[in-house]
């Protein structure tokens, strides 16, 4: 692994997602790292959304806080779920299409777990629930939407910051959430925790 020089105001993003990084620059912050965290993102039997989401950012950052104690470290991940039903990175276009009519019509919720190691060693976590509510969608709207390629990657199969943007109803929460990070609970986080920016 890359050698870190280490510092008590150093950041890592412990994530590989260009999205947390563009949303980090909104507030003004810019990681001095960042570090994709590789683990298995499968869900364990009977686990719940909030607590996937919870488990997923902690299992992250304490990865990458081992070979970097010195620094903060922030993870996250993001779990898109119609009631207990996980909707998992689509492997395929069908998969992706399924999603979406599943989605169609209907709320479904949003969680992102954000954990945040110190430089002592302290590790503070927290989960944001987003409720969204997609219109009804015709057969035209999913396969327009497929043909752009932006459910690669996309926990339910969409991007709220992309084309599915037409496909919003209403949105109840925070929409850097939606996006990946919500940018409200993560900067209560590090400022509460002696990180400064």
């Amino acid at each position: 692994m890359t050698s870190i020089k280490e510092n008590k105001n150093k950041l890592i993003l412990a994530s590989a997602s260009p999205r947390r990084k563009e949303l980090l620059a909104q507030i003004g912050l810019t990681p001095d790292h960042i570090i994709a965290a590789d683990i298995d993102e499968t869900p364990e039997p009977q686990e719940s959304p909030r607590a996937l989401a919870r488990r997923l950012a902690s299992a992250k950052a304490a990865i990458i806080r081992k070979d970097h104690p010195d620094c903060f470290i922030l993870a996250a991940d993001t779990v898109v779920a119609l009631g207990k039903r996980i909707l998992e990175k689509a492997k395929d276009p069908e998969e992706a299409r399924k999603f979406l009519k599943l989605l169609s019509g209907r709320r479904h919720k949003v969680y992102s777990g954000i954990s945040l190691i110190t430089p002592g060693g302290h590790q503070y976590s927290r989960v944001a629930v987003t409720s969204v509510a997609f219109k009804r969608l015709s057969a035209q709207d999913i396969e327009t939407y497929l043909a752009h390629d932006e459910w690669q990657g996309k926990a339910g199969a969409y991007a709220i910051q992309g084309h599915a943007a037409r496909f919003i109803k209403s949105l109840n929460g925070s929409y850097s959430n939606v996006v990946g990070l919500p940018l409200f609970e993560t900067t209560n986080m590090l400022q509460g925790n002696g990180y400064v920016f």
